[in-house]
């Protein structure tokens, strides 16, 4: 708690007098251009990675960068979504798995959460990924299953999020482009989920490019959504 406190006071005395006008405007409104979704993990730190200022990005955070199937769970992930896309109007979705996590190792080995019943059924929303790797490259083992069951989880999550119906309208009218993403945390890396390989492919910030995840819009965007 010391620790947060002297960081408080630093960021108060330090940080907060050289963006104080900035402070001043959000302190009656925020427009974020990305929802960011990913993983409780303290290792993931979205601000610091993205050098995003506050009001950027709109953050939430869950045990495995989860978001569950539309009616099968009403959850504040849902809800954050909904008012993300509703209220917010923002631009994107991402949803960052990343390296190392614990959540899929639990994925991969039930026995080891079994003890938690919360986090178990929690993580039965990523059962998906944990299958898909298992029908498909039965034979994987240690960090080799783990990266890809990381990535299969990210690419379950995409298709929960396109169930939910503020998500899917969005996505119809190309008001709102969805991404799935991948962080490496010792190599500073980010990696995408691009739709039309079927592959995670290595992101060069250089160029500004990232594959796309999104479906193509089948109506216009509404004037108050373009």
């Amino acid at each position: 708690m010391e620790r947060l406190l002297e960081g408080f006071e630093h960021f108060r005395r330090t940080v907060f007098p050289e963006q104080r006008e900035l402070f001043k405007k959000l302190a009656t409104g925020q427009s974020p251009h990305t929802l960011f979704i990913t993983c409780a993990d303290s290792r993931v730190m979205p601000e610091m990675i993205f050098s995003a200022l506050p009001g950027e990005i709109f953050v939430y955070r869950n045990i495995g960068n989860i978001v569950p199937p539309y009616a099968q769970h009403v959850s504040g992930v849902v809800a954050a979504i909904e008012y993300a896309v509703k209220v917010l109007q923002v631009k994107h979705i991402v949803i960052c798995g990343h390296s190392d996590c614990g959540a899929m190792k639990g994925l991969l080995a039930p026995a080891k959460v079994a003890h938690m019943p919360s986090v178990a059924a929690w993580l039965k929303h990523a059962d998906v990924a944990r299958y898909v790797v298992a029908e498909n490259s039965p034979d994987l083992q240690g960090e080799e299953a783990l990266r890809r069951v990381t990535e299969e989880n990210v690419v379950g999550q995409l298709e929960h999020l396109r169930t939910l119906p503020a998500v899917a309208a969005a996505m119809a009218n190309g008001s709102v482009s969805i991404h799935g993403w991948l962080y490496d945390i010792a190599q500073a890396e980010l990696r995408a989920f691009d739709a039309h390989s079927g592959h995670f492919v290595l992101i060069d910030p250089s160029t500004r490019e990232v594959p796309d995840a999104t479906p193509h819009a089948r109506f216009a965007a509404s004037a108050s959504t373009a």
